[in-house]
């Protein structure tokens, strides 16, 4: 396995990031009455997770129904909402997801267009035959060029391969990237171990920031085991319901003060904004 990016006497002193993933693209009020799902929901949303130790939110926008939406007029709206809620004192990444729904050309399209100060990018939805690798190389450089904090998504070992590779091959200048390793995502049940962390650890070259993202009741454990690493947490209603204990979350803002109870156990201190833009934002 390789060893953390980090030494052991700067692991202590390294802040953690608590990134808040509150919604999804699929969490209804069917499935928890806290889930927010409009633009004053994920303002009030920000405050509360602010409040519990959060110093970043992972952001979806919701259609009237409810459902998925890539769109840039609603994520101004949304980030214009939380911005009066929290002013700059959360990091805001907005998501690329295509949810079965929108094609990579249009996730493409969306981030070119918004602009956003970060975004998180699945590298198996826009490394597709669709897209012609000079094209994705175009994109990509775009990005480093705007110095967009961008978060690849991957979701085994393989992914994690391919995205080395792409860098390797120079296809991948230097920006602000860091990536997301989602623990259990093909696991019986979609429920996620901490033991799940380990074959990302095998493979990855420690190069950038990282942080995990889990599934069920061991999500706590999972991000925890993480931040012991060196690596950053994501929580919330995205992913997961529940408390440590196996009980239902009364809200977004539980989860995340389990995750920073967490940290603070390792003697990690928790990242602020202006720590995760820092972080986030190096070139590398």
């Amino acid at each position: 396995m390789n060893t953390p990016a980090l030494p052991r006497a700067a692991l202590a002193e390294s802040p953690v990031i608590i990134t808040v993933a509150p919604n999804g693209a699929y969490k209804k009020a069917a499935d928890h009455p806290a889930v927010p799902l409009t633009a004053d929901d994920l303002a009030r949303e920000a405050r509360a997770c602010l409040d519990a130790g959060a110093g970043m939110m992972h952001m979806h926008v919701r259609k009237p129904d409810g459902s998925h939406l890539l769109d840039a007029t609603a994520y101004r709206d949304a980030l214009t909402a939380v911005e009066r809620a929290v002013g700059r004192e959360l990091l805001v990444q907005v998501t690329s997801e295509a949810a079965g729904v929108y094609k990579a050309a249009e996730q493409i399209a969306l981030v070119r267009e918004l602009q956003p100060e970060a975004v998180s990018i699945g590298l198996r939805e826009i490394a597709v035959p669709d897209i012609p690798e000079a094209e994705l190389a175009a994109f990509l450089a775009w990005l480093a060029e705007r110095r967009i904090m961008t978060q690849i998504i991957l979701y085994d070992e393989g992914d994690v391969r391919r995205w080395l590779s792409l860098r390797a091959r120079g296809l991948v200048p230097p920006g602000a990237w860091s990536v997301l390793f989602v623990l259990g995502r093909y696991s019986a049940g979609q429920t996620s171990s901490a033991y799940d962390l380990l074959p990302f650890l095998g493979t990855y070259d420690q190069s950038l920031p990282w942080a995990v993202c889990a599934f069920g009741p061991e999500e706590n454990a999972c991000v925890t085991t993480a931040a012991a690493f060196g690596g950053h947490m994501r929580v919330g209603f995205e992913n997961n319901l529940k408390l440590r204990d196996g009980g239902i979350a009364p809200d977004n803002a539980a989860l995340v003060r389990q995750a920073a109870d967490g940290a603070r156990a390792l003697g990690r201190p928790i990242a602020t904004a202006a720590d995760a833009r820092r972080i986030y934002g190096a070139i590398a």
